[in-house]
């Protein structure tokens, strides 16, 4: 039976498979976008296999560009480890600076610590305490992962890729896209300005509801965070929306 324009075996001399191994074409369908969503594809379906199984985790975010002297570095190891030992996976961005710190605290008090990097041209691989990483190309689909597999998200002081987490965060809860979870931000000093702003401007203006300012909590405190997070654990549990009453109608 003859298979498309393939010639016959015995006439050619050559068999399907050999002709198929041998030929040497163009590229160019590597670079196309019906190429490109079966990557996508392929990204989601090995994250999803990977994480399927993690048990209760956080996701912590931070600065790439946070020293180890710092003490904000302090601070997440001292977030990875409380978490770890509240018995939480702890999932960080992968990569250095805060993100290490948060991995670091939860390795060093025993506990599950999981890497979700980004194929990026001026970042380093994941950091030395990821017990169980992935390295993505595309940021949406990372970010579904960070989403899916959390309690909630804290956030440590850091600079753009910082706040896009966690505006996307809020985004999600705010329009319900997501079931509610604590999005907390670590670190008074550094956010406050924001958060005057956010308070001053965009609520004063109407262009957030003064209740969605409740999706927030601020604190210096990291035995404040884990008690947050099993609050909101513990609500859910009993039906509650995370804890607190569902924001009002979105403007987001």
């Amino acid at each position: 039976m003859l298979r498309g324009n393939e010639p016959d075996p015995q006439a050619a001399g050559t068999t399907t498979d050999q002709r198929l191994l041998d030929r040497r074409g163009q590229t160019d369908w590597l670079h196309t976008d019906p190429w490109r969503v079966l990557r996508i594809q392929s990204e989601f379906v090995e994250g999803f296999g990977l994480l399927a199984e993690l048990p209760r985790a956080v996701s912590v975010f931070g600065s790439a560009r946070t020293p180890a002297d710092h003490p904000h570095y302090a601070a997440g190891v001292a977030i990875g480890a409380a978490l770890a030992q509240a018995g939480y996976a702890v999932v960080t961005g992968g990569g250095p600076g805060a993100m290490e710190a948060a991995n670091r605290g939860a390795c060093e008090a025993g506990g599950l610590s999981v890497g979700l990097g980004i194929e990026l041209p001026f970042e380093q691989e994941l950091n030395e305490w990821v017990d169980l990483g992935i390295t993505f190309r595309y940021f949406f689909v990372r970010k579904t992962m960070f989403v899916k597999y959390a309690q909630a998200f804290v956030i440590l002081p850091g600079g753009f890729g910082t706040l896009d987490e966690l505006f996307e965060a809020l985004t999600l809860v705010q329009t319900r896209k997501v079931t509610r979870f604590p999005v907390i931000l670590f670190g008074t000093g550094y956010w406050s300005g924001l958060l005057d702003w956010i308070r001053s401007t965009m609520a004063a203006t109407g262009t957030i509801s003064p209740a969605d300012l409740e999706l927030l909590t601020v604190t210096d405190d990291v035995a404040e965070v884990v008690a947050a997070i099993q609050a909101a654990d513990a609500a859910r549990a009993r039906g509650e929306n995370g804890g607190r009453p569902p924001s009002g109608p979105s403007d987001a």
